[in-house]
């Protein structure tokens, strides 16, 4: 095909995974890579007393260990750590700052930051717990 969309059996032509800035290597090989974010945290708003998950996803092989920190200070490993994310339950005032991922295998690191700002909306303002429903107020807050 001349527009080079695909072939001519109409099945679309491999082609590598492209975000915003950068190209994402296929990470469905067992090639050894350095890790890399696929989806890096953004910045959040969220009421006190509210839940929220900071979401990322990371690529790599092997597959990395991931550390967080708040602030700079490393958080200790705990439950409301996973590869897709951290938890932070009940939020307080002092929940509020810069949180990263770093991730890290034997061929490499990368790290992801964002800030996390807490509100104080009244005890029936929480949604879901996930960044996505405070896009809004994050807006408002954040001008």
């Amino acid at each position: 095909m001349a527009d080079g969309q695909g072939s001519s059996s109409g099945v679309p032509s491999k082609r590598p995974k492209i975000t915003k800035d950068k190209i994402v290597p296929d990470t469905g090989s067992s090639e050894p890579t350095a890790p890399f974010f696929s989806r890096k945290l953004r910045k959040a708003a969220v009421g006190t007393s509210c839940d929220i998950r900071l979401r990322v996803s990371v690529g790599g092989f092997p597959k990395a260990t991931l550390t967080w920190y708040h602030n700079d200070e490393p958080l200790p490993p705990s439950e409301a750590q996973d590869a897709g994310g951290l938890w932070i339950r009940d939020c307080r005032v002092s929940d509020a700052g810069l949180y990263t991922c770093m991730a890290t295998n034997e061929l490499g690191e990368a790290s992801c930051s964002a800030v996390l700002a807490i509100m104080d909306l009244g005890e029936d303002y929480c949604g879901n717990g996930t960044q996505e429903n405070y896009r809004y107020d994050l807006q408002l807050f954040m001008r």
